[in-house]
């Protein structure tokens, strides 16, 4: 009887740790989305102050593209973001293949060092690269080619950085795929470059995409690195929102990250969606061959 009554007890007690569980983590997500959601009404407040609600009004997008600078601003943002994480998806994968191949201690001393600007500081990052820029472009320039910091370093800037996440995100799809999967497509006949687009990238897309979105976001979200490698000819989005914070944010900038906001989000829907279909379809390829 005691047994029983104990068990009981546990039991009906057993709910209690999930629903605060449940009421923790709603918390975490109101705190975290309870700023996005302020931004996105006070980008339709008619008035310029954040605190007070004068009515209702999309003039603030209507100004928004009438404004050059931050247009502008965008634009560099933007094509930034996805040269860089174009470039950085495909030289993170190619190496995240070669470093998944290596044995021993070569392998041990390539993921330190790609581990190294992960942890580091952006502000070390941004003050190395740009000294590196300025020595390079000074040892050009004694041929006489004069360059200048603008967007092109500004886009290399952002390679650097983004290629350590692709790889991070790319290697343990490698590591949960077959060992003897490559061999095995060479062994049936398919040329090694046939193997690598037809088996190997298909099991490693999810970690491919994956660190694709990560450099994407990561290439719009910075600040510092950029500030020491654009130059005064490429501004973009983050260096443009806070020089206007030394004098009074405008409106715009809510209307601005409101309509970045609602894309991303359906960037990732569509991204979901598809990644929910191929398992879909994986998983009735790998139901029909069972039943084989």
């Amino acid at each position: 009887m005691t047994l029983t009554k104990n068990r009981n007890r546990r039991v009906s007690g057993a709910p209690r740790p999930a629903r605060l569980g449940r009421l923790f983590t709603g918390l975490i997500f109101v705190f975290l989305y309870a700023p996005i959601f302020v931004m996105i009404v006070f980008s339709f407040n008619d008035a310029k102050s954040r605190t007070l609600w004068s009515g209702f009004t999309t003039r603030w997008y209507a100004e928004l593209l009438e404004d050059t600078t931050i247009l502008n601003s965008l634009y560099t943002t933007l094509s930034v973001a996805v040269l860089s994480a174009l470039i950085a998806t495909v030289v993170g994968t190619a190496a995240a293949i070669g470093i998944h191949v290596m044995r021993g201690p070569r392998r041990t001393v390539m993921l330190n060092l790609n581990n190294i600007p992960v942890v580091s500081p952006d502000i070390i990052t941004g003050v190395s690269l740009r000294m590196l820029f300025v020595a390079l472009l000074g040892f050009l320039a004694i041929f006489g080619l004069n360059f200048r910091l603008g967007f092109g370093t500004l886009l290399l800037s952002h390679i650097t950085f983004c290629i350590p996440y692709v790889i991070l995100s790319v290697l343990p799809k490698l590591s949960q795929m077959g060992k003897h999967i490559y061999e095995a497509a060479l062994d049936l006949g398919a040329t090694p470059r046939r193997a690598l687009g037809r088996v190997v990238l298909p099991e490693i897309l999810p970690g491919v995409i994956s660190g694709a979105l990560i450099s994407f976001t990561l290439s719009i979200d910075d600040f510092l690195i950029s500030y020491f490698t654009a130059g005064n000819t490429s501004q973009t989005l983050p260096m443009v929102v806070y020089a206007m914070t030394r004098k009074r944010l405008s409106p715009k900038i809510n209307a601005l990250s409101t309509l970045m906001f609602v894309s991303v989000l359906a960037l990732l829907i569509l991204i979901n969606v598809f990644q929910a279909r191929q398992d879909k379809k994986r998983r009735q390829g790998d139901t029909a061959k069972t039943r084989l």
